[in-house]
């Protein structure tokens, strides 16, 4: 059986095979943004609870860091981006990144081939580490980065309300290249 092409029959088809990561297009916008309410809606991911539109997203086009895709056809499967960690320059190669799926998507290999690609993408982009806060409970986006080498550095107790409710985050790190300790 040939697998389909068609964005509509694509984006609810379980991404079996047929699909890769690219860098993410503006014409991808909608999808991602779509995938991102999904995370939202799911309450385990962000403390963000407002869906978000394309024009919310628009802007992470603009960032100097990288902005990856799966897509199988015209349909956008999951997606990882990075943005600042800290405005002052002496964090300038610190990535904080985050990574969705689409539900249907979840649990065949996507976020490992995003996070595979986009951590090759950051060394290139001379990052020399990425970082992220997680919900303590999310063991599947713990299990992925544990995974792809991230250590966990510690948790944030009370780090934010979710839906009237104190939320933990577990603080996990990777370094990118390896770096001689600037110690006197």
């Amino acid at each position: 059986m040939r697998p389909s092409t068609d964005a509509a029959t694509v984006a609810h088809e379980r991404p079996a095979e047929g699909w890769s990561v690219r860098p993410v297009r503006a014409d991808d916008l909608a999808a991602v943004a779509a995938i991102y309410s999904e995370g939202i809606q799911d309450r385990v991911a962000t403390f963000e609870t407002e869906p978000r539109t394309a024009a919310d997203v628009a802007p992470w086009l603009d960032l100097p860091y990288p902005f990856l895709v799966a897509s199988r056809g015209d349909a956008i499967l999951g997606w990882i981006h990075a943005s600042p960690y800290r405005p002052r320059a002496c964090y300038a190669g610190i990535g904080d990144f985050s990574v969705y799926v689409a539900r249907h998507a979840r649990g065949y290999g996507v976020g490992d081939a995003l996070l595979t690609a986009f951590l090759r993408a950051c060394a290139a982009a001379s990052l020399w580490k990425v970082v992220a806060r997680i919900f303590v409970e999310n063991a599947a986006s713990r299990a992925l980065c544990a995974r792809h080498g991230f250590r966990e550095v510690g948790i944030y107790e009370q780090h934010g309300q979710l839906d009237g409710l104190w939320r933990d985050v577990v603080i996990v790190e990777r370094l990118l290249i390896p770096l001689t300790p600037a110690r006197s």
